[in-house]
């Protein structure tokens, strides 16, 4: 019997197969250079010739694109393209979550989907990096050829901050993308389909409205949708901050990190704020009630993969965050506080939009956490134990 050996060796740009044969004529046919007609190639597969000729600029774009504007292209090019894998997977994890009842074994799947996320926006975050190897002055000399052109136009950026659920209200003088981007395509600057996708983006629920109504479902202490033990445990966690509250202002005191006059202000705001946080007019938030019990009783088993979907949406956000940062910082770099090329305050502009926050109730539960063994134990905490039966 004969035995043919492969041996695979991975460089950065090739793949080299070397075969051991003992047969001429097998050895002939393989190391042949014509291909079956239908072969699938590397290029092919990719689209590569129609895709690395996409860096010229817009028709008429004369003189061809210098080697630092190409690089601007590039970049910016790169960053669409992860901006449509986020799209797709933001997609995909609304649809498993936009539903009455939340498969539990699909909620790792969604974690998935948002993991990948979060690690997309890192890497765009480090890509500003690249970007900084273009000097002012080396920027300065195409600027122009940009014109008016804004990256507030990148309706793909658009599109994933309103599938995260990021309000037109919350933007910076009520700026609508949609108004903007109906305007661009009324005077033919914008295709069809691009808008039509944006007006079906638009339609969608947010991440943010599904997530709030998955978590107004949690089981609190047992029971699902029950506003009274929803009512009762938000109650009982103010009770237990109080309680919380008055040793940490004899500890506080006690060390003299000041007098129970100051502390006792500060630990009384926060239990107020808890209070309109979790009972707004004297009536329980579910989604709040849900979110907290879930942060409060972590250790559970039933609520590990909730508490984990909490996290990668935290973490999301905070990805997002890094991203626009290292975005301002790298144009204040370029081009210190000139206006930006599409007539806004160019870096002032971008500061701002740090400023936008969508998964807020995520972010502030945390203010009012109380250390687990201050809290009383769950009522039917045999619900959320594994069972042999399953």
């Amino acid at each position: 019997m004969r035995i043919l050996y492969f041996e695979q060796f991975f460089f950065t740009d090739q793949v080299i197969l070397a075969v051991k044969v003992s047969s001429p004529a097998l050895s002939a046919s393989i190391m042949s250079s014509e291909t079956p007609p239908s072969r699938m190639t590397y290029g092919n597969y990719l689209q590569l010739e129609e895709l690395l000729s996409l860096q010229s600029g817009p028709e008429g774009h004369e003189p061809s694109p210098s080697n630092h504007e190409m690089h601007f292209i590039v970049v910016h090019q790169a960053f669409e393209l992860w901006f449509k894998q986020i799209n797709r997977e933001l997609e995909e994890a609304l649809k498993l979550l936009n539903v009455e009842l939340v498969d539990e074994k699909k909620i790792p799947v969604i974690v998935s989907h948002l993991e990948r996320c979060s690690e997309i926006f890192r890497l765009l975050a480090s890509q500003w990096k690249v970007m900084e190897t273009l000097s002012p002055q080396d920027f300065l000399a195409f600027r122009d050829r940009l014109g008016t052109s804004s990256g507030f136009e990148s309706w793909q950026m658009r599109t994933l901050e309103m599938l995260l659920g990021l309000e037109s209200e919350q933007r910076i003088g009520g700026m609508d993308p949609m108004v903007h981007n109906r305007k661009l395509h009324s005077e033919g600057k914008l295709s069809d389909s691009v808008m039509e996708n944006m007006i079906r983006i638009d339609n969608l629920p947010s991440l943010n409205d599904v997530l709030q109504n998955w978590l107004a479902r949690t089981p609190v202490n047992g029971v699902s949708g029950d506003i009274k033990v929803m009512q009762d445990f938000a109650e009982g966690h103010i009770n237990s901050m109080a309680e919380h509250g008055e040793s940490v202002i004899a500890h506080m005191v006690k060390i003299g990190h000041g007098t129970e006059e100051t502390i006792r202000p500060r630990i009384e705001s926060g239990i107020s704020g808890a209070r309109d946080f979790l009972l707004p007019n004297g009536k329980v938030v579910p989604s709040r009630a849900g979110l907290l019990f879930i942060e409060s009783y972590r250790e559970l088993p039933l609520l590990s993969w909730p508490r984990r979907l909490i996290d990668t949406v935290v973490d999301l956000e905070q990805a997002m965050l890094l991203f626009r940062s290292h975005h301002a910082r790298m144009v204040e770099r370029m081009i210190g506080r000139r206006m930006g090329t599409g007539g806004s305050s160019g870096v002032d502009y971008l500061d701002m939009t740090l400023k936008y926050r969508i998964f807020t109730d995520l972010w502030a539960v945390r203010t009012m956490l109380v250390k687990r063994e201050s809290l009383n134990d769950p009522l039917n905490s045999d619900f959320y134990s594994y069972s042999a039966e399953n």
